[in-house]
């Protein structure tokens, strides 16, 4: 019979139509999680960062970001800072590398076409993000919140360092990850998870630490933080909280070499790793060495920014150490900034007429 005869055939037509559409459903469902698996893997796009439409919480729940802040109103990265930022993307590609400026809202329109050069070099990159740095936001849920709703900043002559103080501890005990100065240049990954970083014997700095998220420590930090505060210090919600804080747990003693210190779960790194010019030899990174020192025992190098009163910079054929350190861990930042900066401020031809 016809039916009975042609019945088979739209039976198998039917099958193949049924798998072809299991397939294209495959491929969408295998496409979405390949997708999401890029981000939750911390391998990030290369679009500008404006363009990635992630809010900072976004970004800071993939985990393990290197934070950096700019407590100033200001809007262009001098070249040091953006020498931190680059360096520390190259050293740690696998991780978001998050700067939250204060200037910066959620209304200011800049990208790959401001004319701030730094701006536009630091969005390029492709783990790099900029984000408004809003602290009414940052300080809730943590013990700093109260802190900051009393507190009138025009009133503090620090205020520019607290504000920094609070809003690297509340953003870590958070979200966990390395928070570092922008005067930090990085030239090797840290292993440590949990650390502090010895600026000499028995003192730790704050210009560089590392916990994974909400970690007692730094919450027992924000509440002494609250608890002695005193505006009028320098450091005294800083270098001093941190030490303070880390000799109620440990009977700290001097560094021998090279070693580390552990303390309860808290590595206390030697001043080797960050510090191995101190900062009353600071200027030593704006000299011209014999011979360059190797840092074989270093993590980062903090360039003691705040003690540079005369604003000194690195200058392209000057040959310091400074220089060398930006040629190889920020060649970007030394090609676009300092390279092309002295070519701007070569005469043209007209000018010599």
């Amino acid at each position: 019979h016809p039916c009975r005869r042609h019945a088979p055939k739209r039976s198998r037509r039917e099958r193949m139509l049924r798998k072809i559409q299991i397939c294209l459903c495959f491929c969408f469902v295998s496409g979405l999680l390949y997708e999401i698996s890029l981000l939750s893997s911390s391998v990030f796009s290369y679009l500008p960062v404006a363009q990635h439409y992630l809010t900072p919480e976004q970004v800071l729940n993939l985990g393990k970001s290197i934070i950096f802040l700019e407590t100033t109103e200001r809007l262009e990265p001098p070249p040091l800072v953006s020498c931190s930022v680059e360096s520390a993307a190259r050293i740690y590609q696998d991780r978001p590398i998050i700067l939250f400026m204060r200037g910066l809202t959620n209304e200011t329109a800049l990208d790959m076409n401001t004319s701030y050069a730094a701006f536009s070099l630091l969005s390029s990159m492709k783990n790099v993000f900029i984000f408004p740095l809003q602290m009414e936001t940052i300080f809730q849920e943590t013990p700093l919140l109260q802190w900051y709703n009393q507190v009138v900043p025009e009133q503090e002559k620090n205020w520019v360092h607290v504000s920094s103080d609070a809003s690297r501890l509340a953003l870590i005990w958070k979200y966990g990850g390395i928070y570092m100065d922008t005067d930090v240049i990085s030239i090797r990954p840290i292993p440590q998870r949990s650390f502090l970083a010895a600026q000499k014997s028995r003192f730790s700095s704050n210009g560089i630490f590392g916990f994974p998220a909400h970690h007692k420590f730094i919450w027992d930090c924000m509440e002494n933080f609250v608890l002695k505060y005193n505006g009028n210090i320098w450091g005294n919600q800083g270098p001093f909280l941190m030490t303070r804080m880390l000799k109620t747990l440990c009977n700290l003693t001097d560094f021998q070499g090279t070693e580390d210190h552990s303390c309860q779960n808290i590595s206390f790194l030697n001043p080797q790793r960050f510090y191995p010019i101190p900062y009353p030899a600071w200027g030593r990174y704006y000299q011209v060495w014999d011979k360059s020192p190797s840092f074989n025992h270093s993590y980062a190098l903090h360039l003691w920014n705040f003690m540079n009163r005369n604003r000194k910079v690195v200058e392209a054929g000057s040959n310091t150490l400074a220089e060398k350190l930006y040629k190889t861990y920020c060649p970007t930042t030394y090609e676009d900034l300092i390279q092309n900066a002295k070519h701007r401020d070569l005469p043209s031809p007209e000018d010599t007429e």
